[in-house]
């Protein structure tokens, strides 16, 4: 099996090779591309297909994958009905938006008939204006609360279980999570096992590592509170965890622990560093466009044979792409103003907005091959620790091991959806009136480079210190688990 997806590319030095399919770089016209038109057409086509395939086997692996991937029901599949779908369903929480909004939780608890509240948060934010703007709401509306600040920056299992220990202590009737995903995600975790004490952990963990098991009992509410601008937690029935014993991410996934409402208050951004920014918004960046690129919900396969099946990653759709081209228009206006003036409200506003936007586009699209492979690039981390970050352990954040790999994904990709690809490197400010079709994926992914370049990002995975030897074990952690065989065995044949 060979493996350049994956390879430690640089992003900035000098155009990259398009990845093939095959494990060749594409440095320029095959000899049958160059003798006719109609050599080059076929081709094309060929490529296509070859992309169009190998999609379609992430997307069946996608459907059992530990995180980012899953249906919402651990039901067996019978598809009856058809090769692929016909059909797409849209599902997020409740959202409120506006400029000290925060001030309205006390009342929303109190509409709730909230005796015993858990405000979930890390010991960073404990001490910031975002926490202290709902801890003032609680106390001016009498709201009786516990206070749990010990949630880890990129939670692992054991700190999951930590939070379930407080939280089952604690016969909470109500949940507010302030913090970026990592907490919002850690207290979507806690409600769920409190509902369910008798649960075992590995029992609503996503398969094949835990059981998988539908989320029946009844939850209580959970107020959501983000205060990064990048992971769309708040609009998400999905929480994901490092299991360390495997080195893997992983996580739950059910309609079931979506937060009741989400809270996006836009001076809750005016206090995150510089970094924390950038790497934020890199996620919204890769949400727009994996989700604006996956392939279609009617070229999934197979069609459910009962709509319970329905994964919620159902491919792109027209609702999708509408939140998700709206958070790319975004994300190219603003986001480097965010990350350069920590004083551009406006700016900050924004992304707060595109986080939720791309999170409603992707929750219900799906991801592909950035986010894939984004896993075990935080995962193995070995020394590496970000700017900005104060935490005690090494991290590559999320939207850094996404962003990374992207200029030669969508080099790949854009050979299935050529257009979408031109589409989107216009919107991040690529000049396309004498591009070539055929030229899409280049286009995109030096576009990607001159917009991470001018950001002061990592140059590559040697950057954050892998290397050529650590390439069999970044591809083993990309691979879905009881999926990796089947998976490799399509990825020969191609």
């Amino acid at each position: 099996m060979r493996t350049v997806l994956i390879s430690p590319v640089r992003l900035v030095r000098g155009r990259e090779a398009a990845p093939d399919p095959g494990g060749g770089a594409a440095a320029g016209p095959s000899p049958s591309q160059s003798r006719s038109p109609s050599g080059r057409n076929c081709a094309m086509a060929a490529g296509r297909a070859r992309v169009a395939r190998l999609l379609r086997q992430l997307e069946r692996a996608a459907c059992r994958c530990p995180s980012h991937g899953h249906t919402y029901s651990q039901v067996p599949e019978r598809p009856t009905l058809g090769n692929t779908d016909y059909a797409f369903e849209m599902a997020i929480s409740n959202i409120r938006y506006g400029e000290g909004v925060t001030k309205e939780i006390g009342m929303d608890l109190q509409n709730l008939g909230a005796r015993r509240v858990c405000l979930m948060t890390d010991k960073n934010l404990s001490k910031l204006p975002p926490v202290n703007a709902v801890l003032n709401s609680l106390a001016k509306y009498g709201i009786n609360f516990q206070i749990y600040d010990n949630v880890r920056v990129e939670p692992t299992d054991q700190s999951f279980l930590d939070a379930i220990r407080f939280a089952r202590k604690g016969e909470f009737d109500a949940y507010v999570a302030v913090g970026g995903g990592s907490v919002i995600d850690t207290c979507k975790a806690a409600n769920l096992y409190a509902a369910s004490p008798t649960s075992e952990f590995l029992d609503y963990v996503n398969a094949p590592i835990g059981k998988g098991k539908p989320v029946t009992v009844p939850l209580k509410p959970l107020i959501a509170v983000p205060t990064t601008s990048g992971t769309g937690s708040e609009t998400t029935g999905v929480a994901i965890f490092d299991f360390k014993e495997l080195k893997v991410k992983t996580g739950i996934a059910s309609r079931a622990i979506k937060p009741t409402l989400g809270i996006i208050d836009p001076l809750h951004t005016l206090s995150m560093p510089e970094r924390i920014v950038a790497n934020s918004g890199f996620d919204v960046l890769c949400h727009a466009l994996e989700s604006y690129t996956a392939l279609p919900y009617n070229m999934r396969s197979p069609c459910p044979s009962n709509p319970i099946n329905r994964p919620a990653y159902q491919g792109s759709n027209p609702i999708s792409d509408v939140w998700a081209l709206h958070a790319l228009r975004i994300v190219a206006k603003y986001l480097k103003r965010a990350i350069r003036n920590p004083e551009d409200r406006e700016a900050r506003a924004n992304m707060h907005l595109a986080s939720a936007f791309a999170g409603i586009g992707f929750g219900n699209a799906g991801v592909h091959l950035c986010h894939g492979m984004s896993y075990p690039i935080s995962g193995l981390v070995k020394t590496y620790k970000p700017k900005d970050y104060n935490v005690d352990h090494s991290l590559v954040p999320h939207g850094l091991s996404v962003v990374l790999t992207s200029p030669a994904v969508f080099a790949f990709t854009a050979q299935i959806h050529p257009e979408r690809h031109l589409e989107a490197a216009e919107i991040l400010g690529a000049d396309i009136r004498t591009a070539r079709i055929k030229d899409a994926g280049f286009i995109l992914a030096d576009t990607l480079r001159k917009f991470l370049f001018d950001l002061n990002v990592d140059d590559g995975l040697a950057a954050i210190g892998y290397s050529k030897a650590d390439i069999p074990a970044l591809v083993k952690g990309t691979l879905p688990q009881d999926l990796c065989e089947v998976f490799i065995r399509g990825i020969k044949s191609e």
